[in-house]
């Protein structure tokens, strides 16, 4: 058995050397992967593979971007999808920026207190863990918008690769077995899910196994032949609406038919001499992310110095401000026309949060106004850049880890449980993390509010490296601390995303910190300023691509954090 498992492992690795040809492919670590032409940075290292080898045959950034994404909802089942959505940030090498929203959206059957029971309360943490937490999926849309706009190559070409990943399986690898044993008392309760994650025999998988997808391999080349009517309309949309209905979902045929994803402008900012573009709402991500940037342009943190006491107080301090006026303010622009982004983004807002900073102790998070609701981490991240310099962010997620857990049967594909991120309970706020502001209420057809932050920095309207990370309401801070690591701190994107980091997010009134790598005297005396922290293993897995503005060469990091994560480069 052990000699099979590994012969597939071989095969499957020359198999891919003689599909892709001389890609230069390293995992994780501190030394960036450089390449002349292109990178693709994901937590795939097949998908970045199968990104990498469309820019070969000619394709730019958004091709080798919605084949990489449709790789890893292959290739990435805990996030990777088509039965989710997420936000696309694209920089051309022109000066042309662009952004695309394809998050999900509330059925129109449902109602600001779906979840709730007589009393109130939320019913069996339903906006989790049930088939109504699930929102209109809009990966698919999304891409195939990207591809209308800005792509180079037929959309069949670009769905191919996940197609044969599908079909011909590839070999799990440990961290697939590990998830797949952990999460399988979820599975169990779906026959969709199940036959998904165990063998024929009814085993579970073990490293080395070819897993072979046959139903999502179905459901691609369905999206390949029709592109989105391929899911939105069809056999697809007829499995979906049918299994709604039989398991007392409320998404229908018109919910999938009226789904649109939108190109929307970006948020722009300014650090230092630099331009950063990231995403509006209903990603709050852009707009957090330029608010705590102008606030930290007021210090000198060259000087300050890396994860000292002080710069990690400054940080929080700052952390601590946004992250206030994100819970108070942003949901999706199409229900809440009057938020104030240009005042929230201004260096003038900035200068007034700056002020108020003690440099001496920390302050108070009241949670008498407001206070922050629980976000999954288990999104993810890719990055990507083209010969021409034009670059691609792009995060997209099923909120959980594995979304519901439930598999559209016959379709082979994760629904998303991202209904989860609205408030579910309209007017109850508290110090527990729940919030029930009005702007990311539950109405039909809304776009749930998002932490996801996808940002290309750039330098005289040319694009210089793109960033972001999956870690729900810790992705913003994540990708600002890599930026600050570039541009502040002059480390290379490898060394950027895997600096260590903290998080800080108003309330609760804690700070997260990474157990390794900073230093016990400087955590020492942060503490004494007033903080309290609680370690964890790691915050995000941030995904970066720089191009070298003086000798055009590219490179790429994949954050270590991501047991499977990889460049691709030539």
């Amino acid at each position: 058995m052990l000699k099979t498992r590994l012969r597939i492992i071989l095969v499957t690795a020359l198999g891919t050397l003689l599909v892709f040809g001389s890609i230069t492919a390293s995992a994780v670590g501190r030394v960036a992967v450089r390449g002349n032409n292109g990178i693709v940075a994901s937590s795939s290292a097949i998908a970045s593979a199968v990104g990498v080898q469309v820019l070969k045959d000619g394709g730019n950034a958004v091709d080798a971007a919605v084949a990489t994404a449709l790789a890893m909802a292959v290739t990435w089942p805990s996030a990777g999808n088509i039965g989710g959505g997420g936000f696309m940030i694209y920089h051309g090498a022109d000066g042309e920026t662009t952004t695309f929203d394809f998050r999900e959206k509330a059925p129109l059957a449902a109602t600001k207190d779906l979840f709730l029971d007589d009393e109130g309360n939320i019913r069996d943490n339903s906006n989790h863990e049930s088939i109504l937490a699930v929102g209109v999926p809009g990966t698919v849309a999304g891409l195939e918008l990207a591809h209308q706009r800005l792509g180079s190559l037929p959309w069949a070409d670009l769905v191919a690769p996940a197609v044969k990943l599908a079909r011909e399986g590839f070999p799990i690898s440990f961290k697939l077995h590990d998830d797949f044993e952990r999460r399988m008392p979820r599975f169990a309760l779906y026959p969709g899910s199940k036959k998904k994650f165990t063998r024929d025999d009814g085993g579970l998988y073990q490293a080395g196994d070819l897993w072979i997808q046959a139903d999502l391999a179905d459901t691609l080349e369905r999206i390949q032949k029709n592109g989105s009517d391929g899911f939105y309309a069809g056999e697809t949309a007829r499995l979906i609406a049918d299994f709604m209905a039989k398991n007392d979902g409320i998404i229908t045929l018109e919910d999938l038919q009226k789904y649109e994803a939108i190109e929307r402008e970006p948020i722009r900012g300014t650090y230092r001499d630099l331009e950063i573009i990231s995403m509006p709402p209903p990603s709050s991500g852009g707009v957090v992310l330029v608010e705590m940037l102008n606030i930290l342009e007021g210090f000198d943190l060259t000087a300050i110095g890396h994860n000292s006491a002080l710069y990690m107080h400054i940080l929080t301090e700052t952390m601590r401000r946004a992250y206030a006026d994100r819970a108070n303010y942003l949901g999706d622009p199409d229900f809440n026309e009057n938020m104030p982004l240009d005042r929230l983004t201004s260096k003038e807002h900035a200068a007034s949060l700056r002020g108020s900073i003690d440099l001496t102790k920390k302050s108070e998070s009241d949670p008498a106004l407001f206070a922050q609701r629980y976000e999954s981490e288990n999104t993810t991240h890719f990055s990507v850049v083209d010969h021409e310099g034009n670059m691609v962010s792009l995060t997209y997620t099923l909120e959980w880890g594995y979304g519901s857990h439930i598999v559209v049967e016959g379709a082979g594909f994760l629904l998303n449980n991202e209904m989860g991120d609205f408030n579910a309970q309209p007017g109850v706020t508290d110090v527990n993390g729940r919030i029930g502001t009005e702007a990311n209420q539950i109405r039909p057809q809304q776009r749930m509010l998002s932490s996801m932050t996808p940002t290309i920095v750039a330098k005289d309207g040319v694009p210089l490296f793109a960033t972001g990370s999956p870690g729900g309401k810790t992705i913003i801070n994540t990708t600002m601390q890599t930026i600050l690591n570039v541009v502040d701190h002059g480390m290379t994107i490898a060394e950027s995303v895997e600096a260590p980091r903290l998080h800080h997010q108003w309330l609760p009134d804690r700070t997260i910190m990474e157990r390794l790598g900073i230093s016990p005297d400087s955590r020492r005396m942060y503490e004494a300023l007033g903080h309290t922290v609680r370690e964890v293993n790691g915050i995000g897995t941030a995904m970066g691509v720089y191009r070298d503005p003086e000798t055009g060469i590219l490179s790429g990091a994949a954050d270590s954090r991501a047991e499977d994560g990889g460049v691709a480069a030539y």
